[in-house]
Formats: C-alpha cells, structure tokens, sequence
C-alpha cells in the first residue's frame, strides 16, 4: 500500500435522463483530477443519469449493465491514466433495476456496490434494494468500502466495513436541502467513531424541483474536515492522505495519557439486538 494518495472528489450536476453528456463531463473531471496528481477520483451518487425519476420506466431507460458502454469507457480512462475511479448510476441486471456505485482501476473493474437502504425519494423509490453485502476492497492505494447516501444513517454500514479493514470510507451522494446535518454532523461521527477516512461526495443544482445542497467533504480518522466543497458549486476538492493512519485505532489522549480503542473496545456479545429484524 502506498503511504501517501491524494483524492479528488468531484462536485458536479449530472443532467437527467443525459447519461451521454455526464458520462462525457466525469471524463473531463477525471482528466482536470488526474493532471492535479489524484490517484482516487470520486463522483456523486447518480452521476451519470441524474436522481429525480419519476417512474421506475423512466430509470430503466437510463439504466446500464456491468459491464457496459459506460463502465467500460471509464475502464479505458483508467488504464490511461492510471487513477482509481467510483461512479454512481443506475444499474440493470437480471430484470431488476439498483441504485450503484461502480470501482474501477487501472487494471480495470475492481467492483460495485448496490445500495442497501433505500429512502422514499427520486429514483429510489422504483429500485431494488441492494442484493449484495457490504465489500471492501483490497487496492494499491489502500482498503476501500464503498456505500451510497442513506446507507450513512445506518452506523453499522460503515462499521461493518471497517471490522472488514476498510481504510476509506467513500459515500456518493445525493443530498438534498434540508439535509445539512448529514455533511455537518453525520459524516464526520462516522470518521471519528470509526477512526478511518470518509470521503463523502455530493452534487448540486436543481433537479425536477429538488435542490441538491453540495457541501461534499474529505474527513480525517478524527473526524476532522480536510477539504470542503460549497453548497452550489461545481468543484473538484482535494487532499493528500495517508491510508495507513487508518489502521492504528488506539487513541492517545493527550491531557491524561490514557488510551482509548473504539473498535477494540467493543463489547459485541452485548450487542445481539442490532441484528434483529422488527
């Protein structure tokens, strides 16, 4: 694993329905992101077909397979220059329809995340809910865990990943006005609860209606932000790390010298009830 990557987190407005043209702008972005010496480029949720759908019709039409002419285009940027890319879109398989967020490397595709928890809004209302569990996976650049938007309200989506080594903790997102806690509140409690990296990526504009409120952040294992986007703007934020931070979860404190672990002090015997359906 590298000791240092820098991440660029691409703030942008996909167009809806424009699956072309925002395909056309993520490979813009990444190359701008690329010659700014990136090795992880990171987009929104639903970047390359837009969120507000109307009709599950609708977001089948906009719909691709995994492979496909998107994915491998994206595959192709990757090999040239040699960056890490995770994108969302709408995904089709098997004649179901998934909210996904796609890996892809220099070698190729890595692998992709089907989101798990589906609020009642824009397109998640016609799709089906993520079949697959979480993943982290193993890269050059660090251990990487990948989930989408809502999954952030559920703190055992980014648990789960880190008790699987994740490092980087990467959110695409759609967060619309109203939702200014998650980015301010949200986010950083999963870094800091969590000691790992969390770089969560939203976009802006008005969609059908909904406005989109940016603010996408890269946090630091103490829950502290790095690097901030505004909350109508299109931008490319970035920030150097060091994956291997993630990986030492005791904490020092500085006044008393006491040592506190917040994955090693876990009591999990006495947490049976988490798992229980209703």
């Amino acid at each position: 694993m590298r000791k240092k990557i820098k991440i660029a987190a691409v703030q942008m407005e996909p167009n809806l329905k424009a699956r072309k043209a925002n395909l056309e702008k993520a490979i813009a972005k990444t190359k701008v992101a690329a010659q700014n010496g990136s090795n992880l480029v990171v987009f929104p949720e639903c970047a390359l077909t837009g969120y507000v759908f109307n009709n599950r019709k609708e977001a089948l039409a906009s719909a691709e397979t995994i492979p496909g002419p998107s994915t491998e285009q994206i595959e192709n940027l990757c090999k040239e220059l040699e960056v890490y890319v995770i994108v969302g879109m709408i995904e089709e398989a098997d004649g179901k329809c998934f909210n996904t967020a796609v890996f892809i490397g220099p070698s190729g595709l890595i692998g992709r995340y089907r989101k798990i928890h589906l609020p009642p809004l824009g397109v998640d209302r016609y799709l089906n809910g993520g079949d697959e569990p979480f993943k982290v996976y193993e890269t050059e650049i660090g251990n990487i865990g990948i989930h989408i938007c809502y999954d952030c309200n559920f703190p055992e989506s980014a648990r789960v990943m880190v008790l699987m080594g994740a490092d980087i903790l990467v959110l695409p997102t759609n967060w619309p006005e109203g939702r200014g806690c998650i980015p301010d509140r949200v986010a950083p409690t999963r870094a800091y609860e969590n000691k790992v990296y969390f770089v969560a990526v939203n976009r802006v504009g008005i969609e059908r209606g909904v406005k989109f409120i940016g603010s996408s952040k890269i946090i630091n294992t103490a829950g502290e932000t790095l690097a901030e986007a505004s909350v109508e703007d299109e931008d490319i934020i970035y920030c150097e790390i060091k994956p291997g931070i993630a990986r030492e979860k005791r904490t020092v404190l500085k006044d008393s010298g006491f040592v506190i672990n917040l994955i090693g002090d876990r009591r999990p015997e006495f947490y049976g009830k988490i798992i229980e359906s209703e």
